[in-house]
């Protein structure tokens, strides 16, 4: 991980939130696939679209491991602050996934911010969620086994997903989050211990905030939150994977903790001597491939495959 740190720090590129979002954006997928494990191939890979409540069309991509019919299906929305990343940057961990967790996935191209803030990437998400619900068959998926997952920012879209699927009656497996996002005001410690040097800086996650939500008071919304949920009482049963040197290790450790205190399973693995965004780095570094075998791992047991 040092490495990793000090090779990053060698290319001296201008740090992401000094960018405009475009640019950003292009900056983060040209280098998405640097230190990933090789892209796994599949016998299926679709692209397709969802229809969002005010008509837009959510890209998606399908990504299943076999031919099989009635394969369970994971929901997954990527990470970048609600800013940056795309189907492409997470194309080769949504793939990894599929392949080790015998499962359907479905990465979901939610819009994102400055162009279009809260809630509208919450909206993409629970309506892409309904939406494979019913559709599932369409698919060729088992509507009955769903499952959420994302990381960062996607891990909170995640997480809200399981509490509205919740209200809504919707039956979710299991909830995947790779050190989601659950405070409102990112005040945690760790986000003063780890704040520079580690990947992902203190002035990034402000500038990715800003560009999302940028009233403060907007931020005491559960959806943005989770951790200031009402109750999460009978939400999915969680898997949350941390990483030990990061800013939002606190607010993942807090939200394992609010699951736990309502009465839901929660498997909590916290990978040591890493940081933010390592599970896009498995060519560097094992915790990064241990991680990926314990999410599949939590997701074929939550299936019954």
């Amino acid at each position: 991980m040092r490495n990793v740190i000090e090779r990053m720090a060698r290319a001296k590129h201008a740090p992401m939130h000094t960018l405009t979002s475009e640019a950003a954006r292009a900056f983060y997928e040209m280098g998405s696939g640097v230190l990933e494990v090789p892209k796994a191939e599949l016998p299926r890979v679709d692209n397709f679209s969802i229809p969002a409540r005010d008509g837009f069309a959510i890209p998606a991509r399908l990504y299943a491991p076999s031919l099989e019919a009635n394969l369970p299906l994971l929901l997954y929305t990527h990470g970048g602050g609600f800013t940056i990343g795309s189907i492409n940057t997470h194309d080769t961990l949504c793939r990894e996934l599929a392949r080790l967790a015998g499962c359907m996935v479905v990465s979901l191209d939610y819009r994102l911010s400055p162009e279009h803030q809260f809630p509208v990437a919450i909206n993409d998400a629970w309506d892409a969620l309904q939406w494979l619900a019913a559709h599932a068959s369409e698919l060729g998926a088992d509507g009955k086994r769903l499952a959420v997952g994302g990381d960062s920012a996607g891990g909170t879209l995640a997480a809200v997903n399981a509490i509205q699927a919740r209200d809504a009656q919707i039956a979710i497996a299991l909830q995947v989050l790779f050190y989601p996002g659950t405070t409102a005001h990112q005040d945690t410690q760790s986000h003063k211990t780890f704040a520079h040097g580690l990947v992902l800086e203190e002035d990034a996650v402000s500038w990715y905030f800003d560009n999302y939500i940028p009233n403060k008071s907007d931020r005491e919304d559960w959806r943005f939150a989770p951790l200031l949920a009402p109750d999460v009482d009978d939400v999915a049963p969680a898997w949350i994977g941390l990483a030990e040197l990061d800013p939002l290790v606190d607010e993942g450790i807090a939200y394992a903790d609010k699951l736990r205190l309502a009465g839901v399973t929660v498997d909590l693995e916290i990978y040591r001597g890493v940081t933010h965004e390592f599970i896009k780095m498995g060519r560097a570094l094992p915790e990064a491939r241990q991680a990926h075998a314990d999410a599949a791992r939590a997701l074929r047991e939550a299936f019954g495959i």
